[in-house]
């Protein structure tokens, strides 16, 4: 038997016992070094993902904070808008005009307001627009500032006329007044004044000839003449009225006048038997001189009043009596 120094096929085929522990503490460490890193791969790119949300969140934060801010400004302008135009009717044309530009930017503001994914640009450009919308309104403040100064000008002018007005309409007020009192003056005063008065019975003969008589059976007429005279009442014509009354408490009314009434200002009222034109020059005397004609003649008082402007102006009396043929003889 042969004896050599290599193992036989029997100590070959079966690994020591400290060869096989070493092996499996080998895959032991691989497994646990892949499982190892495996965890450091899951940690690190839990950490970086955490890393990019929060970015992502700060992000999102400062767009919610720059949409919030945007928004108040915004709010913040149609609110001053609101604040101008309301309290002034008289810039409602100029806010018509504004609005329809406001309306366009609002739509627009609000568009980018409302988009979650609103990108910077577009948060600048609504920047923009509330500047620019700002801006109208600064202006349109100025305006209103300078209406409002204007306004009150006006309210003070107004309030200085309507004093003015007040001061006038009672000053005329009073003239119309004291010229109304002065024109009842000047008419009274124009009122002419009667002197002289006569009333002459009348016989008109065949001959033409004429007598003075006191028999009531014997008068045609009674002649009644008198002097009116005022240096107030202005040249031209004037009427008399005559009021001749018979014994018998009648008014002898004028064929030729028929049944005619006078108003006067203190007897109301009251017929009158003729009216007599005259021609007067202003402070002259004049004489006027008319006859009364009656069918028959009554012996009693015949009573004769002369009216002016409604005014009695004088009066007299004159009496005739009863024929006495005997005197005739």
């Amino acid at each position: 038997m042969t004896n050599t120094n290599y193992p036989s096929a029997t100590e070959t085929s079966q690994p020591t016992a400290p060869r096989r522990n070493n092996m499996k503490n080998l895959m032991i460490g691989l497994l646990a070094a892949g499982l190892l890193g495996t965890w450091g791969y899951l940690l690190y790119d839990k950490n970086k993902s955490g890393q990019q949300i929060a970015e992502q969140q700060t992000t999102l934060t400062k767009v919610s904070d720059e949409k919030s801010e945007l928004q108040n400004n915004f709010n913040a302008a149609l609110a001053r808008l609101d604040s101008i135009t309301g309290a002034n009717n008289s810039l409602q044309g100029d806010k018509t005009a504004l609005q329809k530009e406001i309306d366009t930017k609002k739509g627009e503001i609000r568009k980018i307001l409302n988009d979650k994914n609103a990108t910077k640009a577009q948060l600048a450009k609504a920047n923009t627009m509330i500047a620019d919308l700002n801006s109208k309104i600064d202006g349109l403040s100025a305006e209103v500032a300078r209406l409002t100064g204007e306004n009150q000008e006006l309210n003070a002018t107004n309030t200085t006329l309507r004093l003015e007005k007040t001061d006038l309409e009672s000053n005329l007020k009073n003239t119309n007044t004291e010229k109304e009192e002065l024109a009842k003056t000047l008419d009274v005063a124009s009122t002419f004044s009667a002197s002289n008065i006569q009333v002459t019975p009348v016989n008109e003969r065949k001959n033409g000839k004429e007598k003075s008589t006191t028999t009531a059976k014997r008068v045609d007429k009674l002649v009644v003449s008198f002097d009116v005279e005022n240096r107030v009442a202005q040249s031209g014509p004037a009427d008399m009225y005559l009021i001749v009354t018979a014994p018998d408490g009648k008014v002898i009314a004028d064929a030729a006048m028929g049944s005619s009434t006078l108003n006067t200002r203190t007897d109301g009222d009251k017929p009158f038997t003729s009216k007599v034109n005259v021609d007067y020059v202003t402070g002259q005397r004049k004489t006027v001189q008319f006859p009364i004609h009656q069918g028959d003649f009554q012996n009693g008082d015949y009573k004769i009043e002369i009216y002016h402007n409604g005014f009695k102006i004088g009066e007299g009396v004159r009496s005739l009596k009863k024929a006495d043929y005997s005197a005739d003889k």
